[in-house]
């Protein structure tokens, strides 16, 4: 198959990216464990003893950040539509978070005490149509924002990614009426031309 030139550029921007090689020489699935470890340096947001869910885990960067940070002590629970090589310490769910059965899946397994900390790196397969991408992206942003409301414990945080557009200072509202502490993060490792943002929400009010 040809390639069109937007997927040669994108190629060649990933292979420059100075995040890809860091990751392929400290030994990471993913570039994008360097926006989780920035954020978390900032804030201490990962400590041994927690349990944590992190949805659109795959291909495990994120993931592989917690279990070395929590170093076998606590919970990591991991989601995503697609498969994902296995991790100490992680239980990896198989599917697609939309879904109700997924959904009860995730749920039967997280202890009774709760959810210290909910990640979300789930975004759809982008069009570039941005009158399709921001709704179907900000719907996967409610379903996470959602399922913190029904599963963080007392004083829990998340940190999810959200998209600029229809419905982002509707959600930040919300998020203020919920949490003691609400900022938006652009990490140095979000690549400058994506829309993407993260939404970091700490001391939930139940």
């Amino acid at each position: 198959m040809k390639r069109t030139k937007s997927s040669k550029r994108w190629l060649q921007e990933h292979f420059d990216d100075v995040y890809v090689k860091k990751a392929q020489a400290e030994g990471y699935r993913s570039r994008a464990i360097y926006k989780l470890k920035e954020v978390d340096e900032k804030e201490s947001l990962i400590k041994p003893g927690m349990t944590v869910v992190d949805l659109g885990a795959a291909p495990g960067g994120w993931t592989q950040y917690l279990s070395e940070r929590m170093q076998g002590r606590g919970h990591i629970i991991a989601l995503d539509i697609l498969p994902m090589d296995t991790l100490p310490d992680v239980h990896f769910i198989l599917g697609d978070f939309r879904e109700e059965d997924v959904l009860q899946k995730l749920m039967d397994v997280i202890p009774n005490h709760g959810v210290d900390l909910i990640l979300s790196d789930m975004a759809p397969n982008l069009s570039g149509n941005t009158a399709i991408d921001i709704p179907r992206a900000m719907y996967l942003v409610e379903l996470a924002f959602d399922f913190a409301e029904k599963m963080l414990k007392p004083g829990g945080s998340m940190l999810i990614k959200i998209f600029h557009g229809a419905g982002f200072d509707d959600l930040i509202k919300q998020a203020r009426s919920s949490f003691e502490k609400v900022v938006i993060r652009k990490p140095l490792a979000s690549r400058a031309r994506s829309k993407e943002t993260y939404l970091l929400a700490k001391g939930y009010n139940l």
